[in-house]
């Protein structure tokens, strides 16, 4: 074999080699629930007496690399106070209590189911903004919809899907499945406490990955 033959031999030995660790590094992807994830809120209105209150409370921190809420005030990339879902990235409405956004987090609603939403649009993803969150606040506008009086249910909305970019740089969905403790199946807004979160996800911890 010539020298040169052998030289160029090596060097598709060595590319394809390459090829195969870049393959191999890839990291898989996580599908998990989580289940209760308690947002408990203060003030707002009082159902016994109509009267109003300022709404207050820390929200709750949800870290999707670690798959944990978190307390940090900068690992972070979505929250949740009650009904109000925010993410770390952006500009704060400016409520009581609301975190600082020192992240790049953004998001955007997804129709479909969790399985149909297989690769994120990153033209759609937005952030919070100082009129309104990225997540639309209110029954019938963002992820859940208001049963009132006297059944005053509130239920997750069929088909949306949230796709969120991380604050590292990578790429979750999520679909909520209650809000009610312990996700019961035929929830009771008067006998099941509220404001628990239960939730499926799915991470792609792959830097630039935009399927799942």
């Amino acid at each position: 074999m010539k020298t040169s033959t052998f030289i160029l031999f090596s060097l598709l030995l060595v590319f394809s080699s390459c090829q195969k660790d870049d393959e191999i590094q890839l990291l898989d992807i996580v599908s998990e629930r989580f289940d209760n994830l308690y947002a408990p809120q203060n003030g707002g209105v009082d159902q016994r007496t109509g009267q109003f209150a300022p709404i207050s409370g820390e929200f709750t921190k949800f870290n999707f690399s670690t798959g944990q809420v978190t307390n940090s005030d900068s690992d972070w990339d979505v929250a949740f106070r009650a009904t109000s879902i925010i993410v770390n990235g952006g500009i704060s409405l400016g409520t009581i209590d609301e975190p600082t956004r020192n992240g790049n987090a953004s998001v955007y609603i997804a129709s479909g189911t969790l399985a149909s939403v297989t690769d994120v649009d990153v033209q759609l993803l937005a952030q919070d903004t100082e009129s309104g969150y990225a997540i639309p606040t209110g029954g019938g506008n963002g992820w859940y919809t208001y049963q009132g009086p006297p059944v005053n249910l509130i239920s997750p909305t069929p088909g949306k899907i949230f796709v969120f970019k991380t604050n590292d740089g990578k790429y979750a969905k999520m679909e909520i499945l209650s809000y009610y403790k312990n996700a019961p199946a035929n929830p009771d807004a008067y006998s099941d406490e509220s404001k628990y979160y239960t939730f499926n996800y799915v991470y792609q911890p792959n830097e630039g990955e935009l399927g799942f």
